[in-house]
């Protein structure tokens, strides 16, 4: 099996590949990029990081995770410290409300490699991907938030508390997630999109169990 992909930086080319090939692979190697695998429906990837907020008074450190097939944003906190208390409480808000991915893609951050973090994931049955190192574009639907968030609303602002950020980022989550259509979901919003793909996949798995019995 390890023959079939390429051992530079533990990640998978560009090409497709099926997603049993996908477990195999991780089941071996534990850790592994995403680079070429289709993404076809909600609750198959999600992608976690942190991001810089400039405050009155110093920065503060924003994260969240973010589903790939609809974009929508599971789960965000914000606090002045940025430590596995802060991605643990994202990890965790995200898997108590929507269950879990199968595969949960991060970057090499001290954060993420830590065994509290890796552990929960494993514990859970969920495959860790990993970003090449100062390689953003891996976790590209991330990055792509992070800069919508920031030209629509945070760079527009100016915020004298974490009390007033919390605030506004707040109403943009709502506002991103229910209200904004977005071009690369065929001008749908995430979360009407998330939630459709969660319903058709339990549609198929009833008929498939429907057919077996």
């Amino acid at each position: 099996m390890k023959g079939d992909f390429p051992k530079t930086s533990g990640l998978i080319s560009k090409r497709i590949v099926k997603f049993e090939d996908l477990v195999d692979f991780c089941l071996e190697n534990d850790e592994v990029g995403l680079r070429g695998l289709d993404i076809v429906r909600a609750n198959q990837v999600w992608s976690t990081d942190i991001t810089y907020i400039k405050i009155a008074g110093g920065m503060v450190y924003l994260a969240a995770v973010i589903d790939w097939y609809s974009k929508a944003v599971l789960s965000w906190r914000i606090s002045n410290t940025m430590d596995t208390a802060l991605v643990m409480d994202v990890l965790d808000e995200a898997l108590l409300k929507y269950g879990k991915p199968e595969i949960f893609n991060t970057d090499q951050g001290s954060q993420y490699t830590s065994y509290i973090h890796t552990q929960k994931l494993k514990d859970n049955g969920i495959i860790i991907s990993m970003d090449g190192v100062g390689r953003a574009t891996d976790n590209i639907v991330i990055e792509r938030f992070w800069r919508s968030a920031k030209v629509e609303r945070i760079y527009l602002n100016q915020y004298n508390t974490i009390k007033e950020l919390k605030e506004d980022v707040t109403d943009y989550m709502q506002f991103y997630n229910y209200r904004r259509f977005h071009e690369t979901l065929d001008y749908k919003k995430p979360m009407n999109v998330y939630y459709e793909s969660l319903k058709i996949n339990k549609d198929i798995f009833n008929i498939e169990e429907e057919s077996v019995a």
